[in-house]
């Protein structure tokens, strides 16, 4: 652990941090007020408190504002990190929470080691990130919009008896449907729109995915992680760009910890009991692979898109992704068969996923999964 004589806690909000400072040699921390939350504000405050240019230890809590302080204060040469506000150490009796407080709190808590940071993303990366972000959020949108014209439909009486919905088929059959009042049937075409302008954002949205992928420096790791069965393009990419470079976990399970896939637990004394997934970490990673899981349903094979995909990677990708078929399929059969309902299963089998996930990004040159 680096130490420095100078250890300043941030509080930040979106007009104002709350500052504190804590020098090696003093017993408490002091609390410096608050400043503005302008580059030019935390420039003065790092001169102000660094007229020497020695190296200060700052940290501030992950949130809303972005990584965008920690980038300025690191570029000024000193050491910042962002703190998991999860893993803040508070005491159960403490039932006050001010800003001086916290800026106190980091401070005196930054200083004594006891703080967890978490990985902060390049700029490329948190574009990426962004990106991948975006598509999910309208995906939810594109989602609810079919929610609702169905529940319109199904109001009325009008129910679809082909074999699959938002299909081209299915929209020729909502544009013969005709409503009992012309009010009803503008909602319906109102309704109709909504959802083909959704399609046309999230289908936009993923061939932006497929063209920033051919320049990104991670596209190796993604092509790699696309030999597995149940992940596409967009779960290999929403992996990474959450993720980033997946071998600075030291193991499998450290990485199935991070991601929230593994039991919880609450044992003393001689009782143990286990409970459901702790859901900690990053919920968006969580979420795809849950959604992979699924092909594991099926019994364990290559099929020509599979085939396809796995081609493009190294011999010895190719053979953990089958290894991982085999495993997993196997692993869904034996689950279901002990008495496991199918959610359970399934994230069961989620969990080892991230396993063989941690093990292929491995095999990938550290250069190109690295860079940002």
């Amino acid at each position: 652990m680096v130490e420095f004589s100078v250890y300043v806690g941030l509080d930040v909000h979106k007009e104002t941090i709350a500052v504190a400072v804590a020098a090696a040699g003093r017993a408490e921390p002091v609390y410096r007020g608050e400043i503005a939350n302008t580059p030019t504000a935390i420039k003065r405050l790092m001169h102000k408190l660094s007229p020497d240019d020695e190296v200060l230890g700052v940290c501030y809590e992950a949130g809303p504002c972005g990584y965008g302080l920690h980038r300025q204060i690191t570029q000024m040469g000193h050491d910042c990190i962002v703190v998991a506000p999860g893993l803040m150490p508070r005491r159960a009796t403490d039932r006050v929470k001010t800003d001086r407080r916290d800026a106190l709190s980091l401070a005196r808590l930054h200083r004594a080691g006891e703080l967890a940071p978490v990985w902060v993303p390049g700029e490329a990366q948190e574009a990426m990130r962004d990106l991948t972000r975006a598509r999910e959020d309208l995906k939810a949108i594109e989602r609810v919009a079919r929610q609702r014209l169905g529940a319109f439909l199904l109001r009325h009486g009008h129910v679809y008896d082909g074999k699959s919905r938002w299909t081209q088929a299915h929209f020729r059959w909502l544009e013969r449907l005709h409503m009992a009042t012309p009010v009803q049937q503008i909602v319906l075409t109102e309704y109709i729109d909504t959802v083909h302008d959704a399609q046309r954002r999230v289908a936009a949205l993923t061939e932006q995915m497929r063209q920033a992928c051919e320049t990104w420096s991670m596209r190796p790791v993604v092509e790699a992680l696309m030999a597995l069965r149940g992940i596409s393009l967009i779960t290999a990419m929403t992996v990474l760009a959450e993720l980033g470079d997946i071998t600075r976990f030291d193991s499998p399970r450290q990485l199935m910890a991070y991601l929230g896939l593994v039991p919880s637990e609450h044992s003393s004394g001689g009782s143990k009991r286990q409970g459901g997934i702790t859901k900690t970490g990053n919920a968006h990673v969580r979420r795809v692979l849950v959604e992979a899981a699924w092909a594991y349903r099926f019994p364990a094979r290559k099929s020509a898109v599979i085939q396809r995909r796995a081609e493009q990677t190294s011999p010895y990708v190719q053979a953990i992704a089958w290894q991982a078929q085999k495993r997993l399929c196997g692993r869904y059969r034996h689950l279901i068969g002990a008495g496991k309902n199918t959610p359970q299963a399934t994230t069961a089998v989620a969990r080892e996923l991230a396993g063989f996930i941690w093990a292929i990004a491995c095999e990938v040159p550290v250069k190109t999964a690295t860079a940002a």
